[in-house]
Parts: structure tokens; sequence; C-alpha cells
């Protein structure tokens, strides 16, 4: 049965209904005389009422009103009332019994026909969602797809550009030590270009390889206990091999910090900051490196002294769009690769990677390592 509402909008059908009901009543009863059908009338109004009122005690209530009209106007002697007539207890019960009854299975079929709508309703929502599900599962599909081809790629041409890139630069290295008094300075500073430059592009394509191992597997990482000191001390005597002058100043605790890492990465960030340190500041006697444990994070920061990083760059680094990044000095080599490589290895970590300036001048970047060893998560 439905759930009783008090409303004056039913009230007001309940009450005209009965009116109406009394009106037919008064119309027949000279043409039927004393077998008119009152008690009949009176039921479907009962019915009606039921049917468009909230709630089943809106027709409990007509049935109660129903009889009591009936008995009052249209049972001898009429206008008053008069329960003793011989049989009118068991009609007037009847009655009762037979307008109770169908207001109630008229309020319980209402009642599923509201659920079989509800259901109905649900049932399209459930297929929307499901459809929706649906396709948004094939554009995943797609997605990683693409990516698992886009990494293909990469790791190929990678591949394919390392050889003939190493050959380049192991020739142009030997032709600088071995033909020194034979070549002219213009010779010797274009074969020390292709040498440089021929480094660099090795560099980043083991940055892209490094990027895509990550992205197609990020729980590929081989994490130990490593003593932050030491992948320090090695990722500074890797840089100043390229950078003979490279002078480093760095803090690190009294006490032997031990991070789970995968080292090699780890080592791989460091250089490719302070490459970028050096690379953007025009400066390698000014570079800090300072290592300290922050709560439950071992945190690395390296800052140099140059000109800094404008607002739009930081924008960029807080959006992650670290490729399209170039500070506009050397617009061969932009930060974009590097930043990129380091927020992804750091991110397969579940640490955090910032960016900021310095307020006594220079750049700062920062990035966070859990001491506690977490599930990885798909950075």
């Amino acid at each position: 049965m439905g759930k009783f509402e008090l409303s004056l909008t039913d009230f007001v059908k309940t009450a005209g209904l009965l009116l109406a009901a009394y009106a037919a009543c008064r119309l027949l009863q000279p043409l039927t005389g004393a077998e008119n059908n009152t008690a009949l009338i009176f039921v479907l109004a009962v019915v009606i009422i039921s049917r468009i009122t909230k709630g089943y005690l809106y027709g409990i209530f007509a049935s109660l009103v129903s009889m009591f009209c009936i008995n009052y106007f249209f049972t001898y002697p009429y206008s008053q009332f008069n329960f003793s007539l011989s049989g009118y207890p068991v009609s007037f019960l009847t009655l009762f019994a037979v307008s109770t009854t169908v207001c109630a299975l008229t309020a319980q079929a209402k009642r599923q026909t509201e659920l079989a709508v509800d259901r109905e309703k649900q049932a399209k929502e459930l297929f929307e969602l499901n459809q929706k599900l649906s396709e948004e599962q094939q554009e995943i599909r797609m997605v990683a797809e693409q990516e698992k081809i886009r990494n293909n790629l990469l790791r190929a041409i990678s591949h394919d550009l390392r050889t003939p890139l190493t050959s380049i630069f192991g020739s142009s290295s030997t032709l600088l030590t071995d033909s020194t008094e034979a070549l002219s300075n213009n010779s010797k500073k274009l074969l020390a270009d292709i040498r440089d430059d021929s480094e660099w592009l090795i560099r980043m394509i083991e940055n892209l390889l490094i990027v895509t191992k990550i992205s197609s597997s990020p729980t590929a990482l081989k994490k130990t206990e490593e003593a932050a000191e030491e992948i320090v001390a090695e990722a500074v005597s890797q840089t100043k091999k390229r950078y003979p002058k490279l002078e480093v100043t760095a803090h690190v605790p009294d006490q032997l910090l031990f991070v789970p890492m995968d080292p090699i990465l780890i080592e791989q960030v460091l250089i490719n900051l302070l490459e970028n340190a050096i690379r953007h500041s025009g400066d390698t006697s000014h570079i800090l490196l300072d290592v300290e444990k922050d709560g439950d994070y071992a945190v690395f920061a390296v800052s140099d002294r140059g000109r800094g990083l404008t607002e739009e760059i930081l924008k960029m680094l807080e959006k992650g769009k670290l490729q399209s990044l170039n500070t506009g000095g050397d617009s061969t080599r932009g930060m974009g690769i590097g930043l990129s490589v380091c927020q992804s290895i750091v991110q397969a970590h579940n640490g955090y990677f910032k960016a900021e300036n310095s307020r006594s001048g220079g750049a700062v970047f920062r990035f966070g390592l859990p001491l506690t060893t977490q599930k990885e998560e798909t950075p």
C-alpha cells in the first residue's frame, strides 16, 4: 500500500468526488425510488479517489463518509442516522469492507505501477551507464594500443639511432685526440661540436628508452635499500666526466639515509638535474645538491645561481607539460625531455617532483622519495 501523505489537493479531490457521488444519487433517487444504486455510486467514487490520490487513507476516509452519507440521506428514515434497521449493520459492514478492499487493491495496483516505472527507469539508466562504460573501455583500449605502438616505435628508432651516434662520437673523439696537429682550429671546433652533439643525442636516446620502459611497465622498477650519499656521489662523478670543471657543493645527513629506490634510475635523475643546472645557468662552480629527511620522505634538491625559471615555465612544470619546455637559450637542447624523464622516474617511485625559484636567485628542482616501500602505482 502507498504511504499516506497529507495534501490539500488530495483532500479537495476527495471532497469533490464525494459531493459528485451525492449529487448523482440525488438525481437518480426520483427515477429509481427506493431501489436506487447509491451504494454502487459511492463505491465507484471510492475507487476513483483511491486511484487519483496519494496514499490509501483517503480511500478509507471516503468509505466511512460514504456509509454515513448513505445512511443519513438515502436510507429511511431520511435526514437522520438509524443503524437499528433489520440487516443494516451487516450491509453497513459489507459496504465498508468492500470499499476498503477495493481501496487497498487500487492503492496496491498504483504502487506496483509506480515500481514498474521506477524499475524501467533504473534499467534504462543502467543500460546507458553500461553503454558509456563500454565506450570508455574501448577508448582506453585504443589509447593503450596507441601508447604501446608509440613506445615500440620509440624503442626501435632509439636503438637504431644509438649505434651510428655512438660511432660518430667515437670517431670524432679519436680524430680530436690523434690528429690535433694536423687539424686547423676551425676543424677542431667542428669536431668538438660533432662530438658534443652526438654525446648529447646519445644521452637523450637513453632518456627516451627509460621513459618508454617506465610507461610500458611501471612495475619493472628494481628497488633496493640504497644509501642516498652513495647515489649522490656516483651521480656527481658521472657528471664530472663530461664537465671536468664541475664543482658541486653537496649536503647530506650526518647519519646514513637508506632509501628504497632503483639506484640506476635515481642516479639518472640526479645526472639530468645537474646537467640541466649547468646548461641553463652557464655556471659549473655554484651547483648545490642537498639531501635531507623530511617526514616519511627523502628529499633531493639541485639548485643553481642562474637566471631562474619564468612564470610560464613554472606553470608548464606544474601542469606536467615538460616535453614542450624550452628555456630559449639553446633551442636544440631544451630542458623538456630530461625533466620529463626525471618526473616519470620519480612518479614511478610514488614520489613527488617540484620546481621553484630560489630566494637568492637561480632555480631549484626538488624531488622526494618515500622511505617506506609502497605498492607501485601507474604514474
